[in-house]
């Protein structure tokens, strides 16, 4: 899919938002919404930590409620979710049904899987979004892996010191 010119930049400040969350003690994602100008509408860090321990509150999806709650279908069709990791299934899920237009990702699932392992807070699915999102019967552009070696040292010994 088409990048747009300030994809980088968007990501890279979704990048940012995973540093935050990581020294906040959160797991370190985050993700941000923009419009289809690119002005940033939220950011949203990981809520494992903040939420109790709750394994659902991955920064994607609680922005995803977020918009859902906030905006139109007509308004999040021409929106980005952009984030630190590629969407899981179940963020793949909520950014499909609250109806975000575009996803734009840094780090691939994949490489998520092999660096987290089985770990306990975080047993990723080697799932790709686009299959998520291409089950679905409105569409959703991806865009990703982007910045593939600066999302990934968002994680480097992290999930090894846990």
């Amino acid at each position: 899919m088409p990048q747009r010119p300030y994809d980088e930049r968007l990501l890279r400040q979704a990048f940012d938002v995973a540093r935050k969350a990581r020294d906040a003690g959160e797991h370190p994602f985050g993700s941000l919404l923009a419009d289809k100008d690119g002005n940033v509408l939220r950011e949203q860090l990981n809520g494992y930590k903040s939420g109790g321990g709750d394994r659902t509150a991955h920064a994607e999806s609680l922005l995803a409620r977020w918009a859902g709650m906030n905006f139109s279908l007509e308004e999040l069709a021409s929106c980005t979710l952009y984030t630190s990791a590629e969407p899981c299934a179940m963020c793949s899920g909520t950014i499909y049904w609250a109806g975000i237009g575009r996803v734009v990702f840094g780090q691939s699932e994949h490489d998520l899987k092999a660096l987290t392992g089985a770990h306990d807070e975080n047993p990723t699915l080697d799932l790709p979004c686009t299959i998520v999102f291409e089950a679905g019967q409105r569409p959703t552009e991806v865009v990703g892996p982007l910045l593939a070696d600066e999302a990934a040292q968002l994680q480097a010994d992290f999930w090894k010191a846990k």
